[in-house]
């Protein structure tokens, strides 16, 4: 299973089961109360390397030795190549997510990209996971920019990185923002116009624009490809500026 948009992974894990989440919410989860001095609470501690991005910023070859050359060998001895290896930990990165298990994903995640770092599924996961939190965001746009040097025609990477930037702009406003979610969405549907995240992410940015009409246009491309893949939020904020032509969604 592969996830085709941050709206779709963002119903799936957030809530407190995401990778960004904080720690101090990861200790509340696990019973372990913050340490208090004085009248501030002190953070716990930081995940360990193997449940952070890219283990926590490690290069390939100081992840190896956290690890261990042996044991990734070890696990790379399975496959008939470091590549096949990486392929199916992917996969199986985006199996967890889907059953809301974040840890495990984020650390098959970093087994994908350790054993073949020019797996762009491997920081399309990642990125994933970073964009349900809005302290990662930026990584999780980071990630996805790295994922597309790898596969810049890949219309759900691209529709992913269109959907980061418009989450982006809700918050900064900056039109730089919405003309890059605009540019990233434009490409996704060229690559694949059978996208139903990026018609959904394109109804955002019409109805940015404030051209309502249009983004109804959308809605009604992602209603034939995939009712799943519908913001039933953002159709509430559409409807508050332009009720439904068709009186579907009322």
């Amino acid at each position: 299973m592969r996830f085709s948009s941050l709206v779709l992974t963002a119903a799936v894990i957030i809530g407190g089961v995401l990778a960004g989440r904080s720690a101090a919410a990861q200790a509340a989860q696990n019973g372990a109360a913050p340490v208090v001095v004085g009248s501030l609470a002190a953070a716990p501690p930081a995940p360990p390397a193997r449940l952070r991005p890219l283990f926590g910023g490690l290069s390939v070859a100081q992840a190896t030795q956290l690890l261990g050359a042996a044991r990734l060998n070890d696990v790379a001895r399975s496959f008939a190549s470091r590549a096949e290896a990486s392929a199916f930990f992917a996969r199986k990165g985006f199996e967890y997510l889907a059953e809301n298990q974040p840890d495990t994903a984020v650390y098959r995640f970093n087994l994908a990209w350790l054993l073949n770092p020019q797996n762009a599924d491997a920081y399309h996961g990642l990125a994933v996971l970073a964009s349900a939190s809005p302290a990662t965001a930026d990584a999780a746009l980071t990630l996805l920019s790295q994922a597309l040097v790898l596969a810049p025609a890949d219309a759900s990477i691209l529709a992913d990185l269109g959907t980061a930037y418009l989450n982006r702009y809700a918050l900064s406003k900056k039109k730089k923002d919405l003309s890059a979610a605009a540019g990233f969405l434009q490409r996704a549907l060229t690559a694949g116009p059978n996208s139903a995240a990026a018609w959904q992410g394109t109804a955002r940015v019409r109805y940015y624009q404030e051209d309502y009409a249009a983004a109804w246009e959308a809605v009604r491309k992602v209603q034939a490809l995939n009712m799943t893949s519908l913001d039933f939020g953002f159709l509430t904020e559409l409807m508050a500026k332009q009720p439904d032509p068709l009186g579907i969604f009322k």
